[in-house]
């Protein structure tokens, strides 16, 4: 079972915040940014070679921030379960957004796959599917972050980094690379892939 219904956990934060960073359940906008930040610290400086696919892309705060930055890959897909999320991600970014459920559908092929937050509600079963899928897809690394630490929350997903490096092995990364001294309890990780 999941920790938490997706849909109405995020259906109802749009309701109360609208297309905000609390809209898809951020404390604020300055931790996104900052988790976004750190995000594109770990990817390669010539973001324009590569193609990126945003697992759980909400409302594609992802790319507007890339844009913004002036940091802008080859081609980005955004995948959200959400149709929501799909709505309001292809009038805000005019790019190619995915409806899938990540855990369970095929999903599209790309050189990075990056998760902002998507699996902070997931049970440990779900994160490892997602996690698993992601990696499968992406043909250079997946990078992701989330809840840090060995806390128990009826609604959200801790991961330690004993946990963090097994699923890394299970799944055959070549590489991982944390990033952990940004935030209280929040990690961004690399699982890199032997090219």
């Amino acid at each position: 079972m999941p920790k938490i219904d997706n849909k109405t956990f995020y259906s109802s934060a749009i309701e109360m915040y609208g297309i905000t960073a609390k809209g898809v359940n951020w404390h604020s906008k300055e931790s996104q940014n900052l988790r976004f930040e750190i995000i594109l610290k770990m990817l390669p400086k010539e973001m324009g070679e590569y193609s990126v696919a945003d697992a759980g892309c909400g409302f594609g705060d992802l790319y507007l921030y890339m844009q913004k930055k002036k940091r802008m890959p080859k081609e980005y897909i955004g995948i959200d379960a959400l149709i929501d999320m799909y709505s309001i991600a292809s009038e805000r970014t005019g790019c190619e957004i995915v409806v899938a459920d990540i855990c369970k559908e095929e999903l599209p092929s790309a050189d990075f796959y990056i998760c902002s937050g998507a699996m902070n509600v997931l049970n440990d079963f779900e994160t490892h599917l997602f996690m698993q899928n992601c990696f499968n897809s992406c043909k250079v690394g997946f990078l992701f972050n989330v809840l840090y630490g060995d806390k128990e929350s009826e609604t959200y997903n801790y991961l330690t980094r004993a946990k963090i490096e097994k699923i890394a092995a299970d799944l055959g990364a070549s590489e991982v690379i944390f990033k952990d001294d940004y935030m209280q309890d929040d990690v961004t990780v690399m699982f890199k892939k032997s090219l």
